[in-house]
């Protein structure tokens, strides 16, 4: 589902990054700047997008080669009501602004696999985007607006859950439970853990921007890593890496049992030389780069 305008991986001249602050947006530019390549990093403190006048102020500092990365969003921990669902419409808003009339050469934007019903089970490109929530309703309307208004180059990638050391959103899996089984000895479960979901380590997540960037590549791609595993296993894996006692308590469940698998050959294709990092070996590097920052 992704067209590569070039064939053999060239570096952008400069990338620019909105929503540096966030957790997948301080390790692209970690990554970015390791491999020399020029960036302009917006955080929330630099420019707030949801600002009125902000698609204006961005569009000053864009130049014609630069390559757009599109991270900036309000996530579900802080609110997952119209109000933020509307604030998170205004930034999409603005950088059509911005980036109307062709004013760089590609853009990347950073979407979800909430677009996608928890009644498919197996999740590909061709799976109909059908969102069940607002947050999943924002991340499809930006899609659109994006694709009919930005006038640019654009890949849509829609990422699974991505896990790994320095995730400040608390969200439920493999990040909650490293933080909860590292910080007070237990991991808080709904039911026992049944449902299966995909889990991508962080640093593949930002290996495989950096292909879309140096590919210039446009379309359409899931990121996941075409391993399901149960929220279950997740944890007693976490446990093994812990260093210290911890218990699993379950509480009643609220919501019917989900499943979610993902078919990647559209990634494999796209990215035939790319490894992706296991679960378990994912899971240990986290708990170590955690341990390492805390000194414990």
């Amino acid at each position: 589902m992704l067209t590569h305008v070039s064939s053999h991986p060239q570096n952008p001249s400069r990338v620019v990054v909105l929503g540096s602050g966030g957790f997948l947006g301080r390790r692209l530019c970690q990554r970015l700047t390791a491999e020399r390549i020029a960036t302009l990093a917006f955080g929330s403190h630099e420019m707030d997008l949801t600002e009125g006048t902000a698609g204006i102020r961005l569009r000053e500092d864009l130049r014609s080669a630069d390559a757009v990365v599109f991270l900036s969003a309000i996530t579900p921990d802080k609110g997952r009501d119209s109000a933020i669902l509307m604030r998170n419409l205004s930034m999409a808003r603005n950088v059509c602004e911005a980036t109307r009339g062709g004013r760089v050469s590609h853009m990347i934007y950073a979407s979800s696999d909430a677009v996608y019903s928890f009644d498919q089970n197996y999740i590909s490109e061709t799976t109909p985007a059908a969102p069940t929530d607002l947050y999943g309703v924002m991340h499809r309307t930006r899609e659109l607006m994006l694709a009919s208004e930005a006038q640019v180059p654009l890949v849509t990638l829609r990422f699974t859950g991505v896990y790994g050391a320095g995730d400040t959103h608390n969200s439920y899996g493999p990040n909650r439970f490293m933080q909860q089984a590292l910080r007070e000895g237990r991991i808080a479960m709904f039911g026992n853990g049944e449902e299966t979901r995909d889990h991508l380590y962080v640093d593949d997540a930002v290996a495989l921007m950096m292909q879309v960037l140096t590919h210039r590549s446009t379309g359409l791609l899931n990121l996941a890593s075409g391993q399901s595993v149960s929220f279950h296993d997740v944890a007693e894996q976490i446990i093994v890496h812990a260093g210290r006692p911890v218990e699993v308590q379950c509480s009643t469940r609220q919501n019917p049992i989900t499943h979610r698998q993902f078919d990647i050959a559209n990634l494999k294709r796209a990215f035939p030389d790319i490894i992706l990092t296991s679960l378990p070996e994912g899971l240990c590097k986290t708990v170590a780069e955690i341990q390492a920052k805390s000194g414990g």
